[in-house]
């Protein structure tokens, strides 16, 4: 049944499954930019397969190849500057980038963090806008983070097997049940249907969508 649905579907969207489906989605870029995170990825056959693998992955998404590691080394230069601010005070705290914006959730101690976090993420190279999210004074326990998880999880699945999604071209984090999405909708009836995903799932208490349409023309800008 999964051959005969995925011969009918167009084959760029096809392909986008296919990657998903084996799992490549979370390292698109790590790969590419030889930061061995991959088992294996310290040999030349390791780091030549994984660097075919995000090549592939990335090709498919809306942003390009260039878009995503555009993307990715803007994630790594926060993070950096993060870590060079303090090595736990932002632990709390998800990152997601698409496109330049970056979007931040989860949560610190005080009012002071959040904004030093949000000034230390316009420094990287690249910011072109930022999302703050970010709560203060969390007082989420581990069976919240553990359903935060489970809902990001299904959500991702569920994404991966709807036919009419290019699952890819979506960033997803959940806090204590709020769940943040950001990437890059085919149109307005892909959008619609990853919004109903999410609100479907238990525990999910709020969906927050910064996703934009493909032929949005601030995607531009």
């Amino acid at each position: 049944m999964m051959i005969e649905s995925l011969g009918k579907m167009p084959d760029r969207r096809r392909l986008a499954r296919r990657y998903a489906e084996r799992g490549l989605a979370s390292v698109v870029l790590w790969s590419a930019l030889g930061l061995g995170l991959l088992v294996g990825a310290c040999t030349p056959i390791g780091l030549a397969i994984g660097a075919g693998a995000a090549v592939g992955a990335a090709a498919v998404q809306e942003r390009g190849i260039a878009g995503t590691a555009s993307d990715a080394a803007i994630r790594v230069d926060i993070n950096r500057l993060w870590f060079e601010a303090s090595h736990d005070l932002f632990s709390g705290v998800y990152l997601q980038v698409q496109e330049g914006r970056v979007l931040l959730s989860g949560s610190v101690p005080d009012p002071d963090t959040r904004v030093q976090v949000v000034k230390l993420t316009w420094r990287a190279t690249g910011v072109r806008e930022v999302i703050n999210e970010i709560e203060v004074a969390d007082d989420s326990s581990w069976s919240d983070y553990a359903r935060d998880s489970w809902i990001v999880a299904q959500l991702k699945s569920k994404l991966v097997l709807d036919q009419d999604i290019l699952s890819l071209n979506y960033s997803i984090e959940a806090v204590n049940g709020a769940v943040y999405l950001m990437g890059v909708a085919q149109d307005q009836g892909e959008l619609d249907r990853v919004v109903a995903h999410a609100k479907d799932l238990s525990y999910v208490r709020q969906v927050v969508n910064y996703v934009r349409l493909k032929d949005d023309p601030t995607r531009d800008s």
